[in-house]
């Protein structure tokens, strides 16, 4: 077992141990668990969310073991740099790694539970959602200020960044699902733009982030901009369609 406590929690680490070993009887699931399990627990004055990630196959089992970081620790890892750099995400808690003789067997990320106002879901289910184009535009600075600090988080996606509104009328974002992630000194422009193209399928979206980029990076112009992030945009949806098709006659075949 590897089992890492962010400093912060050292002096809990046997409770949120104790919230781990009993994951799979106990806490409040949150979302549908499909591939990965979420818990909610109730630790001192606030709530933590445990992740519990898909058990690997038996080639992810020798890998994560011997070869590379599990999700887990990644995630861990990944929390603490974001948080070191600035950037939002709910505070990283602690990992734990559970081996056996053929390699990783399960992994736990336990982390902040933090209730969010909206994700960027929202904004491309419902164009009628309020101060819609100002939370787009705020959310497109806060992609610029990843970008400015060569941060590529790989899985940025709709569901993925959890949105909270100040007093003020701002809002604060909040990267979530941090498996994936690279860090860059810098990032070109082409990487900026493909980095943008999983968040919506759609046009008036698409351009309307275009041209806040584009107030930000001096380097190329609007429409510059738009041609390519759209472009890296349907090129995205395509792949994506495909895949799911793709699927669906695999699983005909299986029935």
């Amino acid at each position: 077992m590897n089992f890492k406590v962010n400093p912060i929690f050292e002096n809990s680490g046997e409770s949120i141990l104790n919230n781990i070993k009993m994951f799979s009887s106990t806490g409040e699931l949150f979302g549908n668990g499909d591939r990965n399990k979420i818990k909610l627990f109730d630790f001192n004055v606030k709530k933590i969310n445990i992740k519990s990630f898909k058990i690997p196959n038996i080639i992810n089992k020798i890998a994560y073991r011997y070869f590379r970081k599990s999700k887990a620790r990644r995630s861990f890892e990944y929390a603490t740099i974001l948080l070191e750099k600035g950037i939002g995400t709910p505070e990283p808690i602690a990992f734990l790694e559970n081996f056996n003789i053929l390699g990783l067997k399960d992994s736990y990320y336990v982390s902040e539970h933090l209730n969010a106002d909206l994700t960027y879901r929202e904004l491309v289910e419902n164009p009628d959602f309020p101060d819609h184009e100002n939370i787009l535009r705020q959310f497109t600075r806060f992609s610029f200020g990843l970008h400015e600090k060569g941060i590529e988080f790989l899985d940025h996606s709709p569901g993925n960044t959890l949105i909270k509104k100040n007093n003020e009328g701002t809002y604060d974002f909040f990267l979530v699902d941090l498996n994936r992630m690279e860090f860059h000194k810098s990032m070109t422009f082409e990487m900026r733009m493909k980095n943008l193209c999983r968040l919506t399928p759609f046009k008036e979206m698409v351009a309307v982030m275009s041209n806040e980029y584009s107030k930000l990076y001096k380097e190329e112009t609007e429409q510059k901009a738009f041609e390519t992030l759209w472009q890296y945009t349907a090129d995205f949806q395509e792949q994506f369609y495909r895949k799911k098709r793709l699927k669906k006659k695999l699983k005909f075949w299986k029935k």
